[in-house]
């Protein structure tokens, strides 16, 4: 090996972002932390999509924020980078296997594990794997208000990319069930983007409503002034989905 390279990914756990700074630096704005708001109480599965380095991690621990505080969480990551101010979180890790090939802890696992610990939420750090089918199912089976993280382009490659990790698992479940599935886990798709001056914003907010001969249906609420790069148009009037509309 001629040349040796070093990634080193660090973070200030000391001073934690909060709604109010990612407003102040234009991430959000008002209106998109109010509705930020609400999903949250409402106990929305929100999906927070993006590149690398869009702070799909950081969008996570400032909506676990907004969760009540009598609420047990349960985190489930591959390296702990989640600093979540809550005050009643159980984290887990996984655990790659020793030289023997033995001793490996898989986020699948964990997830199957942490549904006996009652949670009221669980949290994954990122889908990644094979660990898709369990985190949708926790998401249709009464976890209401989980959240994950995902990379993808935008909302409507987020859920494709879905089911793409659901085909690594080896199970065969047809495209139409499986797309059913996937609308039932979600309400919420958060698309985070990087701009060219290198600030990190939210570049669209929208609503997961179902499928229409078989094709994914979805509903725009915010999406970011692509000619400006700085404020949020609201796309949608109102949310279609139940959880959502006014008075649920």
């Amino acid at each position: 090996m001629r040349w040796m390279a070093l990634a080193c990914r660090s973070g200030n756990f000391k001073d934690m972002l909060k709604s109010a700074d990612l407003v102040a630096m234009q991430t959000i704005d008002q209106s998109i932390f109010e509705f930020f708001q609400e999903a949250v109480g409402k106990r929305c599965n929100i999906l927070v999509s993006g590149g690398t380095g869009t702070g799909k991690t950081t969008m996570l621990n400032v909506l676990s924020q907004l969760i009540d505080s009598n609420q047990r969480l349960v985190t489930i990551e591959d390296v702990a980078e989640l600093q979540l101010s809550h005050p009643h979180v159980v984290r887990l890790e996984t655990r790659p296997p020793n030289a023997e090939g033995h001793g490996e802890v898989r986020a699948s696992d964990l997830i199957r594990n942490s549904l006996r610990m009652r949670p009221d939420r669980i949290i994954l750090g990122e889908i990644r794997g094979v660990e898709v089918l369990d985190v949708l199912t926790a998401m249709n089976t009464g976890h209401d208000g989980s959240m994950s993280t995902v990379h993808a382009n935008n909302a409507q490659d987020a859920l494709l990319r879905l089911e793409t990790l659901v085909g690594l698992t080896g199970r065969l479940i047809p495209e139409k069930t499986l797309r059913q599935m996937v609308c039932a886990a979600l309400d919420v798709i958060i698309q985070l983007a990087r701009l060219p001056d290198g600030r990190r914003c939210v570049s669209e907010v929208v609503e997961v409503v179902g499928i229409r001969d078989d094709i994914y249906v979805t509903n725009t609420l915010f999406r970011l002034d692509r000619r400006t790069g700085v404020g949020f148009m609201r796309e949608a009037a109102h949310a279609a989905g139940d959880k959502l509309r006014p008075g649920y």
